[in-house]
């Protein structure tokens, strides 16, 4: 594991091992104050942040290391530099790049010319980073067991993608349901298909919100509109209209049943209050995971 673009670059069993440590660091909350010392990391970030930027420089900072900003009008790159020169340019000066992009096919790009680990911290086509801190805290309520049911509500996105690819490699059921014409990629979902043949994990993509919540331990959503879609927002309204997951779709869940949001949440469109602010809610403690589970990436790709 040199890279994380995608949950494809990685083995189950990397994928475990860093929801392990990330539970051990998250537990303990010392033994890694010094992973990072000497190490610099970048983060280049051409869409705007919260979570991913606040929790991977706090990560940085907490285990010895650097973490730098780097807007895109802050580099040459927004005034037209070839990003594979950017890429040869930071091997030489860091220890590794986080990048949260619009296009997956730049992050490829920049590791084709890279010598130092990409992350990704967000594409069009993946969150790779979002699932490990989700499926940390799914662990974290129903264990460290296979074969929790998932039901992810909404469009057919990159959270989409990346909770079908951690729910195949962890060996957990996901029903993913988004309308006709919003669900995710053939392609991406018979990749997960393919690494469900291993893990035991049950894969489906449907556009019944009754039926995909009946039973649900997890109901996850995120909101229909994502970064670079404003155009599209008010068209999204309509079409997702009936997938707001509310006290109805919640009652409809295992007794047990907890709600996931990655946010930023716009609440009466894809989530009621009532939900995002009930018992059931794991949105906080999911939020704080990313720092956990990419803190627990970083060791594993950075400090050695």
């Amino acid at each position: 594991m040199k890279h994380l673009l995608t949950l494809q670059d990685i083995t189950a069993a990397d994928f475990a091992a860093i929801l392990d440590r990330a539970a051990q660091m998250k537990a303990k909350r010392s033994g890694y104050e010094h992973s990072l010392k000497g190490k610099s990391v970048g983060l280049i970030f051409f869409k705007p942040s919260t979570r991913t930027r606040v929790s991977f420089s706090a990560g940085v900072a907490s285990m010895g290391g650097v973490a730098y900003y780097l807007g895109v009008n802050d580099l040459q790159l927004g005034r037209g530099e070839p990003i594979k020169d950017t890429a040869r340019v930071l091997s030489r000066y860091l220890s590794a790049v986080v990048i949260r992009t619009f296009a997956q096919q730049d992050l490829e790009e920049v590791v084709q010319y890279s010598t130092i680990p990409i992350i990704n911290g967000l594409t069009d086509l993946y969150h790779p980073c979002q699932a490990l801190a989700d499926f940390l805290t799914i662990r974290e309520v129903f264990g460290a067991k296979q074969g929790v049911k998932v039901t992810y509500i909404g469009d057919g996105n990159n959270i989409a993608h990346s909770l079908l690819l951690g729910a195949a490699l962890s060996g957990n059921h996901l029903i993913c349901c988004s309308p006709q014409g919003y669900q995710p990629k053939p392609e991406i979902v018979a990749a997960a298909e393919k690494l469900a043949r291993d893990s035991g994990a049950k894969l489906r993509v449907v556009d019944d919100v009754n039926a995909a919540a009946e039973g649900a331990q997890v109901i996850y959503t995120d909101i229909w509109a994502s970064m670079g879609q404003e155009a599209e927002a008010e068209k999204r309204r309509r079409v997702f209209k009936d997938y707001q997951v509310d006290g109805a779709v919640m009652a409809k869940a295992a007794k047990d049943a907890i709600f996931m949001h990655l946010l930023p949440a716009h609440r009466g469109e894809e989530v009621t209050d009532e939900v995002i602010e009930s018992p059931q809610s794991k949105v906080w403690d999911q939020a704080e995971n990313r720092l956990w589970a990419q803190m627990a990436l970083l060791e594993k790709l950075v400090a050695n």
